[in-house]
C-alpha cells in the first residue's frame, strides 16, 4: 500500500477531510498493524474559524501552521486524545480531525486497549480511535508522509452519494463556526 503524499494534505482543509474518507489509517505498536478506512472527518481552519485551535496561534496550535502532513494530537476534557491531520501550504493554519475509523487489522490489540465493545464501537469516535490505536501526544508532530509509526495509505473510493455533509459537532465560536457544513461521514461505513 502507498503513503499518502505531502501534495494530498497540502490542499484546502474542507477538500482534504472529503478525501481523507475512504483511505486508511495505520498504527504500528509493537510491531503490529492495527489499521482502518476513515469514515468520519471534520475540518477545520485558521484565524476566519472560532471553533479552530489555530483561531489564535498558542504553542499548542502552532503546528497546524506549519506544513501539510504532520499528525497534530492534543489533549481533550483531561481523558481523551485527538488525531488531526495538517492541512494547507505551509503558514496556512489547519487541520482534520480524524473523528473514526471502520477496524480492519490488529482488532484483537484494539479489544485490548478498548474493553469489550462490539467492534463497530472500537473506534467510532475521536478519543476511541485513539485509545485502539495507542494513540498519545508522544505521536504528536509525526510526518504522516514519512512515519513508519503512524501514516494514512491509500484505500477506498468513496461515492459522492455515499457522503453525508454536516455542521461539526459540539463546536464553540460565532454562527459561522458552528454552522460550517464541514463534517464528512461516510455513510455506509460509519
Amino acid at each position: 500500500m502507498s503513503q499518502l503524499s505531502r501534495a494530498f494534505f497540502d490542499r484546502e482543509t474542507p477538500a482534504v477531510a472529503r478525501a481523507l474518507l475512504g483511505q486508511r489509517l495505520v498504527r504500528v505498536r509493537d510491531g503490529q498493524r492495527l489499521s482502518g478506512l476513515i469514515v468520519e472527518t471534520e475540518a477545520y481552519g485558521g484565524p476566519d474559524d472560532q471553533a479552530s485551535h489555530a483561531f489564535r496561534r498558542t504553542p499548542r496550535s502552532a503546528i497546524m501552521f506549519g506544513p501539510a502532513g504532520h499528525a497534530y494530537v492534543y489533549f481533550i476534557y483531561g481523558i481523551y486524545f485527538c488525531l488531526n491531520a495538517v492541512t494547507e501550504a505551509d503558514g496556512q493554519p489547519g487541520a482534520v480531525l480524524i473523528r473514526a475509523i471502520a477496524p480492519q487489522e490488529g482488532l484483537a490489540l484494539m479489544r485490548d486497549q478498548r474493553g469489550e465493545v462490539p467492534d463497530r464501537r472500537l473506534a467510532d469516535g475521536p478519543g476511541k480511535l485513539c485509545r485502539a490505536l495507542g494513540i498519545t501526544r508522544d505521536q504528536n508532530g509525526l510526518d504522516l508522509t514519512a512515519s513508519a509509526a503512524l501514516f494514512i495509505e491509500a484505500g477506498e473510493v468513496v461515492a459522492d452519494g455515499q457522503i453525508v455533509t454536516t455542521p461539526r459537532i459540539g463546536v464553540r465560536g460565532d454562527a459561522s463556526a458552528r454552522e460550517r457544513p464541514w463534517r464528512f461521514v461516510w455513510r455506509s461505513k460509519s
